[in-house]
């Protein structure tokens, strides 16, 4: 009998800790801060963001973009990545539709983290894509974690969601995680020449 890694090893608990409404300048979004913290100890991993727009509360096939931090592109404009205008864009739709919500999780470089990624990008300036350059380092492929997801979209009262993502393997991780993805809106951006 095959038993799923998520009854096995114990799971971050996830808190709710604050919300306030931000003006962006796509519009107003409710801001909840979630922790998660490590089951036993309490040591914290990461604080988390869920960006609302609308009242969503109870909703069906919500409009839900889970995307993973990236300092580098949405602090610093890198243009290795398309990661800011992918947020930008979800931001923008999500606005646009009336409705929906962005969780924005910590975990930097597909879950690598920064300085592991600053090194992928040393190797990708000689030719190797992310994946490869990961591989090179070795490191996973993607090494982002989603646990966190069910109960942040629990606490905000989404029934459903239609995920706002490039990736089919997201949809699998959150349907294996018990998430009701009803269905994929692609999030296309203009590449650049990096």
């Amino acid at each position: 009998m095959h038993v799923p890694d998520r009854v096995i090893r114990p799971q971050p608990q996830t808190t709710w800790l604050a919300s306030a409404d931000v003006p962006t300048r796509f519009g107003t979004f409710a801001t909840h801060v979630f922790r998660t913290t490590e089951p036993g100890d309490g040591t914290c991993q990461h604080e988390h963001v869920a960006l609302v727009y609308g009242d969503i509360r109870g909703g069906e096939a919500v409009p839900v973009r889970i995307h993973s931090e990236c300092m580098t592109s949405e602090v610093f404009g890198s243009l290795k990545c398309d990661c800011k205008e992918q947020l930008d864009t979800s931001l923008a739709e999500i606005v646009r539709l009336g409705g929906g919500a962005v969780l924005y999780l910590r975990q930097e470089g597909r879950g690598i983290g920064l300085a592991n990624k600053i090194r992928a990008y040393r190797l990708q300036s000689h030719g190797p894509d992310t994946v490869d350059a990961n591989r090179m380092l070795g490191l996973p492929d993607d090494a982002r974690e989603y646990d966190v997801v069910p109960e942040m979209l629990e606490h905000l009262g989404i029934e459903s969601i239609r995920l706002m993502t490039n990736n089919p393997d997201k949809v699998d991780k959150l349907r294996e995680l018990g998430v009701h993805v009803v269905g994929r809106v692609p999030v296309v951006v203009e590449p650049n020449e990096h």
